[in-house]
């Protein structure tokens, strides 16, 4: 672990705070960065090599971009309290602008995967069945939600296929897109079950039109590698979820085809278990069991996580 003087002197630079202060609200790759900070990406790549060799943060390789995050918690929690209690108006200028420029590089990644999703909403099935056999990905799926479902909602629910494979398991149905030409043909889709009140909503996955407990089986199925901000994403959901509620992410393992973000406006390139596990430590969730599927050009993998046990007594206390 760095000296806690190789920490204040990575912090010791203005640029390098800026960089702090736009990974505390989402990850970046280091271009993404350099058109925020409006500065060259070799500049840029030389300021987070002496942020993560202090471990103040994380890099991460998804074929040709590098994707960066805040290091551990136990790490950079106390140097952001104390930089949060100063006030500095020169700073406040800084990130004024820099939130501007950042809300831009969102818009445009949220801008290219609104338009991919509205102009194949009608194959939109048939896109994801490109790689491993979707019967097969719905098998895993309803055999590890084994129990009764409860208050069922899809984040993400495109066509809503999850809903049609899940309703007869649940009490209710919630499909939340972004897309209103998704949510139509969801509605043309969606069996309507006179015994499950189904409804499909428009929303965002970053804040979900769902009350705090309000979902007993959360799904992300193909959603989370469009995500800007996947550990957000997880913990918006965690944060539906009851005190036995259960989140399952469906989603490619890490991988390298860079053909995927232009072709197909990918923003993550899959995810590896340690990622997932991470993400939903800090949502409060124990990861309870995996599933791996190969057989297509990319391996499909499936992440249940379950509330933990703590936090569950923290909410009964609370």
């Amino acid at each position: 672990m760095p000296a806690p003087l190789a920490v204040f002197r990575a912090l010791a630079d203005p640029t390098r705070l800026r960089i702090v202060a736009l990974l505390r609200q989402m990850e970046l790759s280091v271009g993404e960065l350099a058109q925020v900070l409006g500065q060259s990406q070799p500049r840029v790549s030389r300021h987070v090599k002496i942020l993560a060799d202090a471990d103040l943060c994380d890099r991460r390789r998804e074929g040709s971009w590098i994707f960066l995050g805040l290091g551990a918690a136990a790490r950079h929690g106390p140097l952001l309290a104390a930089i949060d209690g100063w006030e500095d108006p020169s700073a406040e200028r800084w990130a004024i602008a820099d939130a501007a420029r950042l809300a831009a590089v969102r818009a445009d990644r949220m801008a290219a995967a609104e338009t991919y999703f509205n102009q194949h909403a009608a194959e939109w099935d048939a896109i994801r069945s490109l790689h491993v056999a979707e019967a097969q990905v719905e098998g895993a799926i309803v055999d590890l939600l084994d129990a009764p479902l409860g208050r069922l909602v899809d984040i993400g629910t495109g066509t809503g296929r999850m809903i049609e494979l899940l309703l007869d398991r649940a009490d209710s149905a919630v499909g939340i897109d972004r897309s209103p030409e998704m949510l139509r043909l969801a509605r043309a889709k969606v069996p309507q079950d006179g015994r499950v009140r189904t409804e499909l909503r428009q929303g965002d996955m970053y804040a979900l039109p769902i009350l705090d407990a309000g979902a007993d089986t959360v799904v992300l199925h193909q959603v989370l590698h469009y995500a800007q901000a996947p550990a957000a994403a997880i913990a918006e959901a965690g944060r539906t979820l009851s005190d036995e509620g259960r989140l399952l992410i469906v989603d490619f393992a890490a991988h390298d085809r860079e053909e995927l973000r232009e072709r197909d406006a990918h923003v993550r390139l899959g995810f590896d278990d340690a990622q997932i596990e991470s993400w939903f430590d800090a949502a409060g969730l124990d990861l309870a069991a995996t599933r791996e599927l190969r057989g297509g050009e990319l391996t499909v993998k499936l992440w249940l996580g379950a509330r933990r046990v703590e936090s569950r007594h923290l909410k009964a206390v609370a």
